[in-house]
């Protein structure tokens, strides 16, 4: 049950914006939604182990639960706004740390990972630290000037396209260049 509420959890987070986007004019809309997402965030939060997911997992629970009781619709528009400051936190503070983010994941696969990787994941978290900026503040400026069918296009999909680019051209880059 637990995996099924993560993939549950992961499709609707991706098809957030166009679920939102379609449904939002409809009577209760943005109700059902609050209360899906509130739902399977709680969910998460009741069932990770790390003390940090489950605060995160909670408070993300309790926006949405804001969402239904206070009834502000357009609060919607701002969830990927809060996931890309969420994650850009998450990679930002394991910069602080021993090790990045990047270079623990590296480290499942390798764990004798050589100094040149190490140098390079702590890169590589930098730019995934930079992209949560940039995609954060394109969402928030879609949001601030009302372009919400761009909105829903940008952090539905495109926003999705990049990541993949991004994962895909690091992955290459890492094999082919680096051969890490």
């Amino acid at each position: 049950m637990k995996t099924f509420a993560a993939v549950v959890l992961a499709l609707v987070s991706i098809a957030y914006p166009f679920l939102w986007y379609f449904g939002r004019n409809t009577d209760g809309g943005f109700l059902w939604l609050a209360l899906l997402m509130a739902g399977l965030w709680a969910f998460r939060a009741i069932f990770k182990k790390e003390k940090a997911q489950k605060v995160f997992s909670f408070l993300i629970a309790l926006f949405f639960i804001a969402l239904f009781i206070f009834r502000q619709p357009e609060i919607m528009y701002w969830y990927p706004v809060l996931m890309n400051g969420i994650m850009l936190m998450i990679f930002g503070i394991s910069l602080f740390s021993k090790q990045s983010l990047i270079e623990r994941i590296a480290r499942l696969q390798n764990p004798d990972l050589p100094e040149k990787g190490i140098i390079y994941t702590r890169k590589i978290t930098q730019i995934w630290c930079g992209f949560f900026i940039i995609n954060g503040i394109i969402a928030a400026l879609l949001i601030i000037f009302k372009q919400f069918e761009l909105w829903a296009i940008y952090t539905g999909m495109i926003a999705y396209i990049i990541m993949g680019l991004l994962l895909g051209g690091e992955w290459l880059y890492r094999k082919k260049i680096l051969k890490l």
